[in-house]
């Protein structure tokens, strides 16, 4: 009797160590985190939006600068044929009378304008031609030409738009190239969150369904051993409990891999139907980030300072906009040609006459209340507040960045320690299956060793999830691989982001 036991100890045994090895499942997508990473910020939805949102801003930018190059209009009427009564004044009597007005004027001209940001005027270039046909009471037909007009529009004392854009777009075009890395740094982050969300519910499934087998593997062992008279029913009853609780944690996981899968699928843009096994990512790089360094390059090679920038210029640019809506202004229109008239095209392009047209207006304030004194007060007390705000915000980051420096540098160490924790549970739980079959060890014993090494395996998995964490954190604040010693915004390419 004792050697059949015996016998179907030994086989329960090879059975559990069967249990113990890795499962094969179908596997159709097999990703490393450096690969969930690249397809995020290349198909994810996020990263669309931030493609499409720099191009904008480019475009933007592009739209501005074409406003400082010259630019070539035609303009022109063609017909306008006018058959109808209209009222005439006697310039004599003061009375009027309707006349027969019978005539069709077609114009054409062509300006070339150039925009002076200096002066926030333009000036323009212009040349022109008219006819007239006069239908009644006689056919006449009157050609009139500006072969060449100079025409200058010069607001005077007013507020000059021109100028403020030609400090502000620039500064904005480098702040969306800046926001675009940073919007895909931020497209990693979540990529890092979403890829250890799916590992842990991965190893998590893994770990329950092994413990469901071993703990079956012993269950069975147990009942042998218990219908011999080795272990009481108080043992075998916490073993069949605890199988009863490690069949609710499969249940359990499988629903937690399901929405992580589904999620992490998403974002992605993988198929619903694609099988996804994550790899664990290996033992983490030595580096150490140097504080001095992360500070330089967090306010020096991100976006920060150029949304300070454009804080700071848009409030002294209100300011500027107050002031001179208080003051006297003054524009001025000057034209300097040729003109000419004649009853054909040819004679009127001969002998040109000189044409000349000042005309200046003027806005003088002089009561309105106070209210553009308000004004210029509130401009003020807003740029005083927000240059607090830069200041504020300045030190707030420069905390921000020597936590995560902090954190990041210590975290080497930690997921040392947790690897090393990690094995060590993993040979101590396997040692405690082969001592409980052996009937070494209690049922306490072997609950102990196995909830130490679920524990040990899921704390190691979230040291992992937070170097990495960390160490993209400080990439998106930097903007520089410290891994490869890399400045990722002197590898920008609009061109290449066009493309894609």
């Amino acid at each position: 009797m004792k050697s059949y036991t015996k016998i179907r100890l030994w086989g329960a045994l090879l059975c559990l160590a069967a249990a113990v090895g890795p499962a094969v499942g179908r596997e159709t997508v097999r990703l490393s985190l450096g690969e969930a990473i690249e397809r995020a910020q290349a198909y994810s939805i996020d990263a669309m939006m931030a493609k499409h949102t720099y191009l904008s801003q480019y475009w933007q930018y592009r739209s501005y600068r074409a406003q400082m190059l010259p630019s070539l209009s035609l303009s022109g009427t063609i017909p306008n044929f006018d058959k109808s009564y209209t009222s005439l004044q006697n310039a004599v009597t003061g009375g009027y009378n309707y006349v027969d007005n019978y005539a069709m004027r077609n114009s054409l001209g062509l300006y070339l304008q150039q925009n002076i940001a200096a002066t926030g005027g333009n000036i323009q270039l212009y040349t022109g031609l008219d006819r007239l046909d006069q239908f009644a009471p006689e056919r006449e037909v009157t050609w009139n030409s500006a072969p060449v007009s100079l025409i200058l529009n010069q607001p005077i004392g007013g507020f000059n738009q021109l100028r403020w854009d030609k400090r502000i777009e620039p500064v904005r075009y480098e702040k969306a190239k800046y926001e675009y890395l940073e919007s895909m740094e931020a497209i990693t982050a979540q990529a890092v969150t979403l890829f250890f969300d799916l590992l842990v519910a991965q190893q998590n499934l893994d770990i329950a369904l092994k413990n469901r087998d071993n703990t079956d593997t012993l269950y069975k062992i147990s009942q042998e051993r218990f219908r011999i008279g080795s272990i009481s029913k108080n043992d075998l009853m916490q073993l069949e409990l605890r199988l009863l609780n490690e069949g609710m944690s499969v249940n359990t996981n499988k629903l937690q891999l399901d929405l992580a899968a589904a999620r992490f699928k998403s974002y992605l843009m993988l198929d619903e139907g694609d099988s996804v096994r994550l790899d664990i990512p290996g033992s983490v790089p030595e580096v150490e980030i140097p504080i001095e360094e992360a500070y330089r390059l967090a306010f020096t090679n991100t976006s920060f300072e150029y949304r300070n920038r454009i804080s700071q210029l848009e409030a002294e640019m209100s300011v500027a906009q107050a002031k001179a809506n208080r003051r006297p202004q003054a524009t001025v229109y000057a034209r300097f040609g040729l003109n000419q008239v004649a009853g054909t095209i040819g004679g009127a392009y001969r002998n040109p006459l000189d044409q000349e047209t000042v005309r200046m207006g003027i806005t003088v304030p002089i009561f309105d209340g106070g209210v553009a004194r308000g004004k210029v007060r509130m401009a003020l007390f807003r740029q005083e507040v927000t240059e607090a705000e830069i200041d504020k915000e300045r030190i707030d980051r420069k905390q921000d960045i020597y936590l995560k420096v902090m954190q990041f540098n210590n975290q080497n160490t930690q997921c040392a320690v947790s690897a090393r924790a990690d094995s060590v549970a993993a040979e101590r739980y396997a040692l405690s299956l082969r001592q409980f079959a052996a009937g070494k060890i209690s049922v306490l014993d072997f609950n102990t060793a196995q909830s130490e090494r679920n524990t040990a395996h899921t704390s190691y998995l979230a040291e992992l999830q937070n170097y990495w964490n960390y160490y993209y954190a400080i990439q998106r604040y930097t903007l520089f691989d410290f891994l490869h010693g890399r400045n990722i915004a002197a590898c920008f390419d609009v061109v290449s982001l066009e493309k894609q």
